[in-house]
């Protein structure tokens, strides 16, 4: 399996080519030989002037073409968003080959994406139909804080119909086997409560009791040292304070909210349970800075760091 990152630059008119360009740019001689950039070479390349680098952009670019490239900065596009599509699909198909070993996605804009004809919620709807997996739980990890989602880009109604049994031990099951493999010997899993306080005895909902709770005892069953559910209004200072090494939020707010408050430049947003490895920046496309040379990159390096430790550890595993 190849030690190289594959990055894909995202959406051509946000702060994807930026980043990238920006985090190649601080990368040892020997990380950028382990690096590779999914997107469009004229665009990098006004990325490049924008950020004011003397970089050689060529040698780590798959070059895809874009019509009109460079495209304005910030301007939602048909054409961008059928790029970004573009981009990840490469990046996948070489990832399945072997080709590359992680894939670290630039942020895609989700108009963009749905106005070129690629209806998905995000990255890992696009991803588990790219690769015909039945399942892909979104990850989001930090020093301090790690949560797994039983639900992600659905609405609140919809979420709560989601947190099925079965549902929920997948997803104690999936976080499990994901912080073992990235060197955890036996991780501490707490799962959150859907409902204040857990329903409070059937008092505030039956979905913890009824739902929920079987979850837990399976996982246990199973060997998992997980407990739950926890009231959510406690759980995550838990966890942060060192009692659990990941908590298995039930929906997207749950769980974001908390990280972001938290490690808000710093979170990598991780797909598991995909038959690829794929990390993520935790932001959007900011198209409101987006060519001004002045986008944070501290999350694209974190991504790109959890990247190649997924990389390492297949390595040892192997």
């Amino acid at each position: 399996m190849s030690n190289i990152i594959g990055i894909t630059m995202g959406d051509p008119c946000g702060v994807g080519p930026e980043i990238a360009v920006r985090a190649l740019a601080e990368m040892s001689r020997e990380d950028r030989a382990r690096t590779r950039i999914y997107g469009n070479l004229t665009t990098l390349e006004a990325a490049r002037a924008a950020l004011g680098l003397d970089i050689e952009l060529e040698p780590f670019v798959l070059d895809l073409p874009i019509e009109g490239a460079p495209l304005p900065w910030g301007q939602l596009s048909a054409v961008a968003g059928d790029a970004a599509f573009r981009f990840i699909e490469k990046a996948v198909r070489d990832a399945e080959t072997g080709a590359i070993g992680c894939i670290v996605t630039a942020p895609i804009n989700k108009e963009a994406l749905n106005l070129a004809g690629h209806h998905y919620d995000g990255h890992t709807g696009m991803l588990r139909s790219l690769t015909g997996s039945k399942a892909a739980y979104m990850l989001l990890a930090s020093d301090r804080l790690k949560v797994i989602h039983v639900s992600t880009h659905v609405s609140l109604q919809e979420a709560i119909r989601r947190a099925t049994t079965d549902r929920v031990l997948a997803t104690i099951r999936a976080g499990d086997a994901h912080l073992k493999r990235i060197g955890y010997a036996a991780p501490k899993i707490a799962v959150a409560g859907i409902n204040p306080h857990c329903g409070e005895n059937g008092l505030f909902g039956t979905e913890d009791d009824d739902q929920i709770a079987p979850a837990v005892a399976a996982a246990r069953a199973e060997g998992i040292d997980v407990q739950g559910p926890i009231s959510a209004d406690t759980v995550f200072y838990r966890a942060y304070s060192g009692a659990f090494d990941l908590i298995v939020a039930q929906y997207h707010d749950q769980g974001h909210i908390p990280i972001k408050l938290v490690a808000f430049d710093t979170a990598v947003n991780v797909s598991v349970d995909l038959p690829i490895d794929r990390t993520s920046v935790d932001h959007g496309t900011a198209f409101d800075i987006a060519g001004k040379g002045i986008a944070n990159h501290g999350n694209m390096n974190s991504a790109i760091a959890y990247a190649r430790k997924l990389v390492s550890g297949r390595a040892k595993q192997g």
